[in-house]
């Protein structure tokens, strides 16, 4: 039997045991996926599941965190300096991937520079992706460095330039539903598209903000499922 999982905390979140199981009831696959939260990573810990799973993605808080317990990194999670995917004690990064196809269909030919609030693990895939497809990604951070703006720099005249906006923090995330991006909302129009790499809830407290005020909205889970799609042919084609 295989055994695969995810690693994260929190992962009451997570559809993806919930994704893997049911496609390996379906596909008559002798396999299970199980969740393994972690508060911390630990040399024992993280040897101990790279040595008896076949394979396992990694979700916040530790996307960065893991790259120093792994052999090495794909050229893809290199690039990105976020890892979503192990296998075999090697980083790979499939987020970008589910990110572009379920972002490509819902772009507008003005769309071509993007706001991307966050700068960690899922944030870093997001830019890797908007480059890709030839958009150029600004990052919005607490605590902006170099080449970055904070969310005190949003204004009317800002927002009128970035038509994009995709939320890469898991502000909005369930169980704290309540929260969301601190971004002005009220200049928000319909020319807007909200992304949100959160899948659970559905909607948002973003995306119902940004919805309110006409805007498009898009939540992460067609980006999970694609990232999801890519892992597995990792596991099984390598």
């Amino acid at each position: 039997m295989g055994h695969f999982g995810i690693i994260g905390n929190p992962l009451i979140h997570s559809f993806s045991a919930k994704y893997f199981n049911e496609k390996f009831t379906r596909e008559h696959i002798d396999a299970e996926y199980s969740l393994y939260p972690l508060n911390e990573l630990t040399n024992e810990r993280v040897n101990e599941l790279l040595d008896t799973l076949d394979g396992f993605n990694v979700t916040f808080p530790y996307k960065e965190a893991i790259i120093p317990y792994l052999d090495r990194l794909d050229e893809t999670a290199q690039a990105i300096g976020a890892v979503n995917v192990v296998y075999k004690r090697v980083g790979y990064n499939t987020d970008y991937a589910g990110f572009i196809v379920s972002l490509r269909p819902l772009l507008r030919p003005f769309d071509r520079q993007a706001l991307v609030l966050g700068t960690g693990g899922a944030s870093k895939a997001v830019c890797y992706g908007l480059q890709q497809l030839g958009i150029t990604p600004t990052l919005v951070s607490r605590t902006p460095q170099a080449g970055q703006i904070s969310y005190a720099d949003l204004n009317a005249d800002l927002l009128s330039r970035y038509t994009l906006i995709i939320n890469g923090t898991p502000l909005g995330m369930f169980p704290e539903v309540n929260t969301c991006p601190p971004i002005p909302y009220e200049h928000l129009t319909p020319r807007h598209l909200l992304y949100d790499c959160v899948y659970n809830p559905e909607e948002t407290l973003f995306l119902r903000r940004g919805k309110a005020q006409g805007a498009s909205i898009q939540n992460g889970k067609e980006m999970l499922i694609g990232q999801a799609k890519e892992a597995w042919q990792i596991w099984n084609e390598r």
